[in-house]
């Protein structure tokens, strides 16, 4: 099964926190669409994969046109083999979700709908330079449940000036909506972005880790409360909602990406598409090479395995370290693991190694620490 990501890479306007590939200028997006639809073409070529999901990130993908964002759809129908209970789903930002604009894209192939809200409170929204206010997030929310039955909310922790009661009416808010999917990320201080700035002149100041770990804790309880599962760090979903193209991801299964700076992986390497949107555009129209690959050593991939296992609920299993790997691969990593069972922060069940709930928020650091830089022979 095979998964498609198309970078749409415009907004209206640059949020402090985000580091992704966009741009605010919006005068190439036609010669852009041109662009994904001819890579979408030669990648095809290349492919005869089962698609099981399609997913538009960005970027803003909902600041696209409802015909524009139909014609890359038919385009993967036309050139891919599509499976029949396909996931397609959008990034949008609330501003752009009118009545209008909403129930157009419910007539679409699009069955799910990911609303980045990231908060409910304007004070935090304008800390991260949102488009919206916390009316427009709620209002958004409302009227895409009169079109979609599949939405997920994104949600940001760890904002300057936030606390535990901040918090929790962001978790009130958002569970008062019955939404099955949510995503709540840390945020984190990305290099060369407007909050990096505001830290580094003391104009900000980020929260310590307690609160940080605090705030993780009480979205956990909330949410387990109502029964939703935290299949990933950042993922928390009920049941039958998992995200596919999340899913996808953290399981390791092929994925193309299509788009300036999208990412493909195909189980043995890494494409990447370059960064900036009238390279893209010019060395497709000119077939000119327009990525790089990597090709990935074993112990890439194991570090992979070990990374992507640890942050969701599928862990990290010694069966197939020792089957896709060798012996040496799964006694290191016995030997490396035996310190963090001893902290309480990964347990073993059957064949598995999992993160306990305060070590899936140490996840990244414990992978760290069990990722291999060399193996001798």
């Amino acid at each position: 099964m095979l998964g498609i990501y198309i970078h749409i890479p415009f907004c209206k306007k640059s949020c402090h926190y985000c580091n992704f590939h966009f741009s605010t200028s919006l005068k190439n997006k036609e010669d852009m669409i041109k662009a994904i639809n001819k890579e979408i073409y030669q990648k095809a070529i290349l492919n005869n994969d089962k698609v099981s999901t399609i997913y538009f990130g960005g970027g803003t993908p909902s600041i696209l046109d409802v015909e524009e964002i139909n014609l890359i759809i038919e385009n993967i129908y036309k050139n891919f083999n599509v499976g029949k209970n396909i996931e397609i789903t959008i990034e949008a930002n609330p501003d752009d979700l009118s009545k209008y604009k909403l129930n157009d894209l419910s007539k679409t192939k699009i069955n799910r709908i990911s609303i980045g809200v990231q908060s409910f409170i304007d004070k935090e929204l304008k800390i991260m330079n949102r488009v919206h206010d916390s009316k427009k997030a709620i209002k958004s929310i409302e009227m895409a449940k009169k079109y979609f039955n599949n939405i997920s909310v994104d949600l940001l922790y760890g904002v300057p000036d936030s606390s535990i009661k901040s918090w929790n009416y962001n978790l009130d808010t958002i569970s008062s909506f019955n939404i099955n999917h949510i995503s709540a990320y840390a945020l984190t201080v990305e290099p060369k972005t407007a909050l990096e700035s505001f830290i580094n002149k003391s104009i900000l100041s980020m929260p310590d880790e307690d609160l940080v770990y605090s705030q993780y804790k009480l979205i956990n309880e909330k949410l387990s409360s109502k029964k939703f599962i935290n299949y990933e760090v950042c993922s928390f979903a009920q049941k039958d909602f998992f995200s596919k193209n999340n899913s996808a991801y953290w399981l390791r299964k092929k994925y193309i990406g299509i788009g300036p700076s999208a990412h493909s992986f195909d189980g043995k390497s890494r494409s990447w598409n370059i960064s900036n949107n009238k390279k893209y555009i010019d060395q497709i129209r000119d077939g000119d090479n327009y990525y790089k690959k990597e090709n990935l050593t074993k112990v890439d991939q194991y570090n992979e395995y070990i990374m992507t296992g640890l942050r969701t609920i599928w862990g990290v299993s010694v069966k197939h370290i020792e089957s896709n790997f060798d012996v040496r691969f799964k006694n290191y990593f016995l030997k490396k693991i035996k310190s963090h069972i001893a902290k309480k922060n990964v347990y073993k069940e059957d064949d598995l190694y999992l993160t306990t709930q305060s070590g899936r928020f140490l996840a990244d650091g414990i992978a760290s620490d069990l990722f291999l830089v060399n193996l001798k022979n």
